[in-house]
This record gives structure tokens, C-alpha cells and sequence, in this order.
């Protein structure tokens, strides 16, 4: 089957890398996950990735531990880049040639973000992770995905999480709940449904760039959702 985008942003949470660990990574998630993207490589699609660092620093409060906050959101910089690293050794196992980008130079590590080179390796059928963020603190690693996205020219980001898709309310905490197959973004921002935050959302929205929100969890959801069936949650003007 053809693909229905030819370049995509995924968009993953650090927590969803811990599986059922409470810290950490769980390798039988990242493996599935190399997988996947494995597969929709091989239909053509021009994969990004960029991953959040909770899983191994979410922050702290600065009046609990004295760390001020944009010292807090470099280390949680870091921790985004050890997860692109664990992401990068596993698709290469799968047989994916793969690039980390930085946004903090770290040349023993990674490539520093240039645009230009990224579409390159895109362009050469190589998967691009991007890793710390923006490069600047009080920017969440979202934000940083839709900006990278808006910069590849990707036609969507895919957020994968551990919901298939966005709800009235926490799925998790209220069973009457109801899914949204689709929705604007002007909906969203009037229901206060919190899909990103409000910088990564208002990027999307501007650049006119849709997102698909589904349960990267599930094996095969990332085939499905690039080859158009309805999965998860669209957004779009």
C-alpha cells in the first residue's frame, strides 16, 4: 500500500520508553518501536524523530532542590540526546541507517542541527533523530518537534502516546470520556484540550501542519497511520 505522506515528524514521549518501568527504558519497547519505523521506511516514508527526556529527568521544583529552572532544562536536554542514542543503536540493529542531530554541540556524539543536512539524510532515505530540544531553555521538547517539523518541511507530525487518540477528558480517569476522530485546532484551544503546549500547538496551527495523535504502543499504529487509515486523532485547520 502507498504511503499518504512522504516525510514525517514522530513525535515521542520519554515516558513511553519506560514500558511498565517506573524510570528508565524498557529495550523491548524501543526495539518495537525501531520496528515500526523499520517498516514504514521501507514504503519510502522520510522519517524525523524527536524524543522528550522524561523517562530520565521530568525537572524539579527549583524551591525544593535550589536547581533553577533553565539549568533544569539543559539537563533535561541531556536526557533527550541519551534517548536518541538508545533509539539510534536500535535501529541500527534493526538495519537502519539513522543520524543523531544536537542542538548542544557534542561532536563525539552527534551531529550538530544543521537543516540542511538533515533533509539531506532524509532525502538519502536515512532516519533523523534530533536530540536537545531547541537548544534553549523554557521550550519544551514538543515545541521542539513542531519547529523542527515546520523546518523539514514534514506534511505531519504523529505524536505517538499511550491513548489512541485525544479525548474530552483523561481516558485514564474518566471512562465517559469520548474520542475525537477529528477536530481543528480552533476546537481544541476552546475545549482547553491539552494535545501539546500552547507554543507547539500555535506553531502547527500557523504553518497550517497537521498532527495525528495515536498509541505509538501498538505495533503496526505507525504503518496504519501513514498508509491513512483512520487511527488516532487528526488536527488540522
Amino acid at each position: 500500500m502507498l504511503p499518504k505522506y512522504k516525510r514525517i515528524l514522530l513525535k515521542l514521549s520519554g515516558e513511553s520508553l519506560m514500558g511498565d518501568k517506573s524510570f528508565g527504558m524498557d529495550p523491548g519497547v524501543i526495539e518495537q518501536y525501531a520496528r515500526d519505523i523499520k517498516g514504514i521506511t521501507e514504503l519510502g516514508v522520510q522519517v524525523a524523530v524527536v524524543i522528550g527526556g522524561g523517562n530520565i529527568y521530568r525537572g524539579m521544583n527549583e524551591k525544593d532542590t535550589g536547581i533553577e529552572r533553565a539549568h533544569g532544562d539543559y539537563m533535561g536536554m541531556l536526557a533527550t540526546v541519551i534517548n536518541g542514542m538508545a533509539m539510534q543503536a536500535m535501529l541500527e540493529k534493526v538495519g537502519v541507517y539513522t543520524r543523531l542531530q544536537s542542538a548542544i554541540k557534542m561532536e563525539q556524539i552527534a551531529e550538530p542541527y544543521i537543516r540542511r543536512r538533515a533533509i539531506r539524510h532524509l532525502e538519502k532515505g536515512r532516519v533523523v533523530i534530533f536530540g536537545a530540544g531547541t537548544g534553549n531553555p523554557y521550550f519544551t521538547t514538543d515545541t521542539a518537534g513542531s519547529l523542527r517539523a515546520i523546518e523539514i518541511q514534514a506534511d505531519v507530525i504523529l505524536k505517538g502516546t499511550r491513548v489512541d487518540g485525544i479525548y474530552s477528558a483523561d481516558p485514564e480517569k474518566d471512562k465517559t470520556a469520548t474520542k475525537y476522530s477529528r477536530i481543528t485546532f480552533q476546537e481544541c484551544i476552546s475545549k482547553n484540550l491539552k494535545v501539546m503546549d500552547m507554543t507547539a500547538f500555535t506553531l502547527c496551527m500557523e504553518n497550517k501542519l497537521p498532527i495525528i495523535v495515536f498509541d505509538m504502543n501498538k505495533a503496526g499504529n505507525l504503518h496504519r497511520v501513514v498508509t491513512g487509515e483512520r487511527v488516532g486523532t487528526l488536527v488540522e485547520n
